[in-house]
């Protein structure tokens, strides 16, 4: 299942303009802040599919009967590019566990990449309902290799929750093909139609990562 909440007219698009305008791109602070904002309205988006249970909360005038979520998710990223968006939605699920990822593209000199998982930290993720950030769904090799390394080494999430801001058609397509029997909703604020020879999204919004944090060498 695919959520486009960039399909509707809501407040987030305000955001996602930002995140995409050069200009606006000037201010590393402000695009942090931007895409923080974006976790934060994924992150009360999927509130709405979990389990809830009723807890009787205490008020200085009586008894008052609320639901409240049955099970906090884990919420895993994949670094850098991730922390931002991450921590939105850390700041609406902020009991839960935490997860993280280090992953990288190994660049040729071709012009060629391969992705490389290097580390994961994470708790165990036996029917578990996990959210799984990337700023960016590119190629989908990222997310499908991490999805592999929780499989092999964490345990079998219930439902894993993939949240990216802006996501390709091809990288969602990828994501269908390679995710086998694992329960999954994509949740991102813009699908947009191509990929450069090196696996930018056009238009996207250029490099995540070196916009919130700085420019970084490459391998």
């Amino acid at each position: 299942m695919v959520k486009n909440l960039g399909a509707n007219n809501t407040i987030l698009n305000s955001f996602l303009a930002e995140i995409r305008c050069v200009k606006v791109q000037e201010d590393s602070m402000r695009f942090r802040r931007n895409m923080e904002r974006l976790g934060e309205i994924f992150a009360y988006e999927i509130s709405k599919t979990l389990d809830y249970k009723t807890v009787d909360v205490h008020t200085p005038l009586g008894e008052a009967s609320m639901s409240v979520v049955s099970e906090q998710p884990v919420l895993g990223t994949i670094l850098r590019a991730g922390l931002p968006l991450h921590q939105g939605v850390l700041n609406y699920f902020d009991r839960s566990e935490n997860a993280f990822i280090s992953a990288f593209r190994r660049h040729y000199k071709d012009g060629s990449f391969e992705i490389k998982i290097d580390y994961m930290s994470s708790p165990v993720l036996n029917d578990r309902v996990m959210i799984l950030v990337d700023p960016m769904l590119a190629t989908g090799q990222s997310m499908v290799l991490t999805i592999k390394e929780i499989l092999a080494n964490h345990g079998k999430p219930k439902h894993i929750h993939i949240v990216s801001a802006i996501a390709s058609s091809e990288g969602v397509d990828y994501v269908k093909r390679h995710m086998g029997g694992v329960q999954y909703t994509i949740w991102t604020a813009a699908i947009d139609d191509e990929l450069t020879a090196q696996a930018y999204i056009v238009p996207g919004l250029g490099d995540a990562c070196d916009l919130a944090y700085g420019t970084k060498t490459c391998e």
